[in-house]
């Protein structure tokens, strides 16, 4: 590699995994921003599109496809969630208010790069936080002992490798090193309670994309469950058992996309995708006191109850100029949870996007895209009992928006 490139890919590595901040942005604790050119697509086509090295995080048989013997990708997203709660009867003890507004901005950054080895080998490396939520509350509000803030971080490396097996097809696969940290805290009527707790887990994924035309190309991609056994402190009151220590399992789920890329002609390009993703494994989170004479007994728990689910996207580009792309997209993304489970830590509903973006070749090999998504989410209700007695009643107004930019490179 040149020195600029091992530059640019140790300026990704620090982004990535020390500057990770994370907030939920599609359905679930899924943080659906893994590009900043697929933004303005609103991530149509994604296992498909093989247009720069974040391929190797949407499908890592994209790299066979890439220019040039490596390829560099820098990207940066301000995500801006908003929630915000209207009491419709809640019956807590302590507290008053409405809590402000339990989202704000938040910036994820993201690397990626690729480097071809000969006609058939491919190697790539993605650095990012593919789950996340962070959720906080005006300290004192009516739901406090129901939540004041919540916040999950992952930071992910996927190593990964591609075999070209023709001109039609390619084959990849990748090994993901995450770790996961949690935070969650209530100010109940008993006390302030807090378990801090963080793992490290490994996962694998695999892929495939066929190009039958020159035209057109079809991607497919799975990536794993991971499953983490988080261990760290709980803070608790006396009353409660007090300060220990603590565990508790958590599962991230899998997922299953398929995408297809189509150039109509040579100034407008379409695509789409269907993506599931295994939320059914995300059950009940049990945090368990591992030492004291409580050990065994769970203080805290928060019960999700979640569904597998389905998001669909579609996209357009148009080529105005040699320089200048001019991307389109929407989707669908149904949320996991239920009115019966939903909580004010989390309380997501079905979103759908509507997208916009632009490519500027700014050289023959350096290229910056910008885009901005915007998610109309359904209102939601909640009816969260809270440690202690008393229920949160009322519904949430969501929505959220993304702004993001990203330099790619190939050499």
């Amino acid at each position: 590699m040149t020195s600029i490139a091992t530059r640019i890919a140790a300026a990704a590595v620090a982004a990535a995994l020390g500057w990770g901040a994370s907030t939920a942005i599609a359905g679930g604790l899924g943080i659906g921003t893994q590009s900043g050119s697929g933004t303005g697509n609103a991530f149509a086509g994604g296992s498909a599109s093989a247009e720069d090295a974040s391929v190797v995080w949407y499908n890592p048989a994209g790299m066979s496809w890439l220019p040039g013997r490596a390829n560099f990708a820098a990207a940066g997203h301000l995500l801006r969630p908003s929630f915000k709660f209207q009491n419709t009867g809640s019956t807590l003890p302590a507290g008053s208010g409405e809590g402000g507004d339990g989202g704000g901005w938040h910036l994820i950054p993201q690397g990626f790069g690729s480097y071809r080895l000969n006609n058939q080998w491919s190697l790539g490396a993605a650095f990012n936080t593919p789950f996340g939520l962070e959720t906080e509350y005006d300290r004192g509000w009516r739901g406090q002992g129901v939540a004041l803030q919540s916040a999950l971080k992952t930071y992910n490396v996927n190593l990964a490798a591609a075999y070209k097996v023709n001109d039609l097809f390619s084959l990849g696969a990748g090994i993901n090193f995450q770790r996961a940290e949690l935070k969650f805290n209530s100010q109940t009527v008993i006390g302030f309670i807090e378990p801090k707790l963080a793992d490290n887990g490994t996962g694998w994924n695999v892929g495939a994309l066929f190009q039958p035309t020159p035209q057109t190309r079809l991607g497919a991609h799975y990536r794993s469950a991971i499953n983490y056994t988080a261990t760290g402190t709980l803070i608790a009151p006396a009353g409660a058992g007090g300060r220990s220590f603590a565990s508790a399992g958590l599962t991230t789920p899998d997922s299953f996309s398929f995408s297809v890329f189509h150039a109509l002609s040579p100034r407008w390009d379409i695509m789409g995708d269907l993506t599931w993703t295994g939320w059914s494994h995300v059950k009940r989170l049990n945090v368990v006191r591992t030492n004291g004479p409580l050990a065994g007994t769970v203080p805290v728990f928060i019960t999700f109850n979640w569904e597998d689910t389905m998001r669909y996207s579609l996209g357009a580009n148009y080529k105005a100029t040699n320089e200048w792309k001019i991307r389109f997209g929407v989707a669908f993304d149904e949320t996991p949870t239920n009115n019966v489970d939903r909580t004010a830590r989390l309380p997501d509903e079905d979103r759908r996007w509507v997208a916009i973006g632009a490519q500027w070749r700014m050289s023959r090999n350096g290229v910056l895209d910008f885009g901005y998504a915007h998610e109309f989410i359904k209102d939601s209700t909640v009816r969260n009992t809270a440690l202690g007695g008393g229920t949160l009643v009322g519904h949430f107004k969501n929505q959220a928006d993304i702004l993001s930019i990203q330099y790619s490179h190939s050499f």
